[in-house]
């Protein structure tokens, strides 16, 4: 311990080191329920690439194993610590260094808050699409480690496909930049795509160049009350079919309206099985809203409302990003999954839940990113109860063993870290992990980097 931090002092400043033990506990862990953290040997919060380097060559010098972070908003324990490590925590390196409204780019260091990026592209008529829930405390480079969503995934897409070039510290201290700053680029293989959702296994990134899009009009909203989350599910299937390309399209069931009203008392209708939320930010989102009012209406819907304006679209959003938190107000604690699934499959993920949730006794609240399949179950339960604890750890299993059957994927968006990695295996198979497992060992040799997550 007393030499890693004499070698560490060498290249930083006093205050980029954390010892303080009950300090650098604070930075055991991420969000994530029943997930193993150690206990850091050391925070090192750098402000420079130099910086990140002479903490890789440190730790490979000495073996030692690092776990990078950002906000810590993550919800798989991806950002837990093992024991002895350093941790390695971004969050000061927080500039955005560029922003070209003529080649549509944003280079940014790992810290920037996402909130903060978009808001900083919006004041040159720039849109930075990738919008997660925690975006108002998440960083970019956190997003990039897990291949975050967001809401407006169904038009725009993942953080992946924003990501155009990195620079990336290795285990071995050396730097590499991968990607490019153009519109096009095919040169060699795609490292890039490679780090992102790597969860900081295969190196530290230091710098993004991330892809903009011209700013859109401002979205309008449409609320559609369900008499079962199957009418609501047969909606989606209904606009995404017919051809449309919402802006954002959201599906709360029962148990997360009620949730919400009670945290905020924001009056939506508790009577409905399912609230559906569409919007578009076309040049005539009015048109567009109605021809999926209709569609709604076709589906079962009990109620059909659009907002009028902005202000009354973005009190509607409010209410789904606020579901999470509702959710976490119902019990002690939870475990919220992140199944995605054919769209095709969506009423059967929630009628699956549904069911889960009977059989196990549990209150289990779904918020959805139904546009894409994307399913948050979430699973509350008192933590203090270890048979109601047994039973939730249970149900979130069976929640992703019923999302593989329906032929989806154990995460959408949240990332394996310690959480799901029994289940990376039962999804990539035999042969999908080997190969995995070989390229983590061509970019870490010696296993340093974020240990014990993913495989």
């Amino acid at each position: 311990m007393s030499d890693l931090l004499e070698r560490l002092r060498t290249g930083l400043p006093a205050e980029a080191l954390i010892t303080d033990p009950d300090v650098t506990a604070s930075y055991a862990h991420d969000m994530a329920s029943f997930c193993e953290a150690g206990t850091p040997a050391v925070v090192v919060l750098p402000r420079t690439v130099e910086q990140v380097q002479h903490v890789m060559r440190t730790a490979t010098e000495l073996r030692v194993p690092v776990v990078p972070q950002g906000a810590r908003t993550g919800l798989s324990g991806a950002a837990n610590a093992s024991d002895g490590c350093i941790v390695l925590s971004l969050v000061r390196m927080d500039r955005i260094l560029e922003i070209s409204p003529v080649d549509r780019i944003a280079v940014v260091e790992p810290g920037v808050i996402n909130a903060v990026l978009s808001r900083a592209v919006n004041e040159h008529g720039l849109y930075y699409p990738p919008d997660p829930s925690s975006w108002e405390t998440c960083t970019i480079g956190g997003n990039i480690g897990t291949a975050s969503g967001g809401l407006c995934c169904v038009k725009y897409g993942v953080t992946a496909e924003y990501v155009l070039g990195l620079e990336v510290v290795l285990a071995d201290g050396r730097l590499l930049t991968t990607g490019r700053r153009t519109a096009k680029g095919v040169a060699g293989y795609d490292l890039t795509r490679l780090f992102v959702g790597s969860e900081g296994s295969l190196g530290i990134v230091v710098k993004a160049v991330l892809a903009l899009k011209p700013q859109p009009p401002q979205q309008l909203v449409l609320a559609a009350e369900f008499p079962s989350a199957a009418a609501a599910c047969d909606a989606v299937c209904r606009i995404m079919e017919r051809g449309h390309t919402p802006s954002l399209l959201e599906l709360m069931d029962r148990t997360t309206v009620r949730a919400v009203n009670a945290l905020a008392s924001m009056g939506l209708p508790e009577t409905t099985e399912a609230l559906l939320l569409c919007a578009f930010d076309t040049p005539d989102p009015a048109a567009d809203l109605a021809a999926v009012g209709a569609l709604c209406t076709a589906a079962g819907a009990t109620e059909v409302v659009p907002a009028d304006n902005p202000a009354e679209s973005e009190l509607l959003l409010q209410a789904r990003r606020m579901s999470l938190t509702a959710l976490e107000a119902v019990k002690s604690a939870t475990m919220i999954d992140d199944v995605c699934v054919p769209r095709s499959r969506l009423g059967e993920m929630l009628a699956g839940t549904a069911a889960i949730a009977e059989r196990y006794d549990l209150t289990i609240g779904v918020c959805s990113h139904a546009g894409d399949g994307n399913t948050h179950p979430v699973v509350c339960f008192d933590h203090t109860d270890p048979d109601e604890s047994r039973r939730a750890r249970e149900s979130f299993d069976a929640i992703m063993a019923l999302g593989l059957e329906l032929g989806g994927t154990i995460t959408g968006e949240h990332g394996v870290g310690v959480l799901k990695k029994e289940w990376l295996a039962r999804e990539l198979g035999e042969t999908g992990i080997e190969l995995q497992r070989g390229i983590k060992a061509a970019f870490d040799p010696l296993g340093l980097l974020n240990p014990g997550k993913l495989f």
